[in-house]
């Protein structure tokens, strides 16, 4: 039976492409490749600790709407390449660019979550990925990097498709990937059916979406089924589950008591807290989502 242990903070650190530099007075200054950017952030409650003449060098700020619809703009100090600009972790390469959405077109704080699932099968030769959600797919490259099949699972046409232009950069167009464009719930309630099994799953669901044929998605409805579908992907030779949850109202404590329950007829530990990414400037820790995970 799956144990659940107590919370923990899963730390994300600088790389050469990618830093959180400061943060503070509800935003955050972060590098990616040669370009600085401003973003809201509620949860960086405190001061921040540069003075504002580094943040005066940032090329550009989304600056949030006045409702809570998640709407906003960029706002551009400096030029940036409208059609993004190369970036890179490990093995895989990227596009970067500003999307309306407020992000750069990846999470960079998924970067231990991508450590974490390439540690769980290293002992196995050739294990098998479901990327749930897998958006541009830097995800299903770092997987694919040590020798895994993949399959990348995301209801944007658009954003597989930049998985794909994605893998291409990093020069692994021929990797084993199988790139998919469908439902989550739906897919994954077909490879039930079809007695598919993986050796790890990966699902970073949004708290809303739609699916390719208008089908939706809302995280309190749909994410206990879609764990339980998860489940019966998954036996007892299987190494790892990890899901993250962002900007809900919702405790890590229970995320982890429902993957706790999905998982309690197989051995293993349940695993639940924080992500949160190292700031630069003073070492701080600036969380960024929730999370639970199984492994045995």
């Amino acid at each position: 039976m799956a144990d659940l242990l107590p919370l923990r903070t899963l730390i994300g650190e600088a790389w050469e492409d990618y830093g959180l530099i400061d943060s503070g007075g509800g935003r955050k200054l972060e590098r990616y490749g040669r370009y600085r950017f401003i973003r809201p952030e509620p949860q960086a409650m405190w001061a921040p600790a540069l003075p504002a003449s580094a943040w005066d060098e940032a090329d550009g700020e989304f600056v949030p709407a006045s409702d809570e619809d998640g709407g906003g703009r960029w706002y551009f100090h400096r030029p940036v390449p409208a059609e993004g600009w190369p970036l890179g972790w490990c093995e895989t390469r990227f596009t970067a660019s500003c999307t309306p959405f407020r992000h750069l077109g990846f999470f960079p704080d998924m970067a231990p979550v991508w450590d974490w699932l390439r540690e769980c099968t290293a002992d196995k030769a050739d294990p098998a990925f479901l990327n749930l959600f897998g958006y541009t797919g830097v995800g299903s490259q770092a997987l694919a990097a040590t020798g895994a099949t993949v399959t990348h699972v995301d209801a944007s046409k658009k954003s597989v498709a930049q998985a794909r232009d994605n893998a291409a950069l990093a020069g692994m167009a021929e990797k084993p990937i199988r790139w998919i464009v469908d439902d989550a719930g739906k897919f994954t309630a077909r490879e039930v059916r079809r007695g598919r099994r993986y050796d790890a799953i990966l699902l970073d669901p949004p708290k809303f979406g739609r699916g390719p044929n208008n089908e939706r998605w809302q995280i309190e409805e749909g994410l206990a089924p879609l764990l339980a579908d998860c489940r019966q992907l998954l036996d007892a030779d299987s190494r790892a589950l990890f899901l993250t949850v962002y900007a809900v109202r919702m405790s890590a404590l229970a995320i982890g008591e429902l993957l706790a329950q999905c998982f309690a007829d197989l051995p293993g530990t349940v695993e639940c807290g924080e992500l949160a990414v190292r700031e630069e400037a003073r070492g701080l820790l600036l969380p960024t989502a929730i999370f639970a995970r199984w492994s045995r």
